[in-house]
């Protein structure tokens, strides 16, 4: 995966290197301090420009620790397809205001394959296949 820095990130000489080994995503770092009240959104700035593979897609996630907090991201995927810069967007759905700081671990990349199909449209439910689960949803498994 190719990456551009904004001079912003490489101010504050932080790299974007793979995770370590046994972690799933890459970390993302804010840029700069922001200042999320509870209910609130924000969209967060990283500093980063990525080329992400072909054939890919990056999903933008929750950090255990910022997620505790009552931090959420939202909205993160990355098309392979797009070269501007990558931003979270959060929402503070805690109680208290969230201080983020400029250099903080905000959010973490996972880059998985993205499967695409070209569509069969059918006339009716009886042309998709059936399966064991059906149609059942929303805890139906017993889960």
């Amino acid at each position: 995966m190719r990456v551009y820095r904004n001079d912003k990130l490489r101010a504050l000489d932080i790299k974007f290197a793979a995770p370590r080994a046994g972690d799933a995503g890459y970390d993302l770092y804010a840029i700069s301090a922001h200042s999320v009240e509870p209910g609130q959104r924000a969209l967060v700035d990283t500093g980063l420009h990525l080329e992400i593979p072909a054939g890919f897609v990056g999903l933008v996630k929750d950090r255990s620790s910022v997620a505790s907090a009552g931090i959420h991201t939202l909205a993160g995927v990355i098309d392979s397809s797009y070269r501007g810069e990558l931003k979270i967007l959060i929402v503070n759905l805690g109680s208290s205001r969230y201080q983020i700081r400029a250099g903080q671990k905000i959010a973490q990349l996972i880059v998985v394959p993205a499967y695409t199909e070209a569509v069969e449209l059918v006339d009716s439910l009886e042309g998709l296949s059936t399966s064991q689960r059906g149609s059942g949803g929303f805890g139906s498994t017993g889960e």
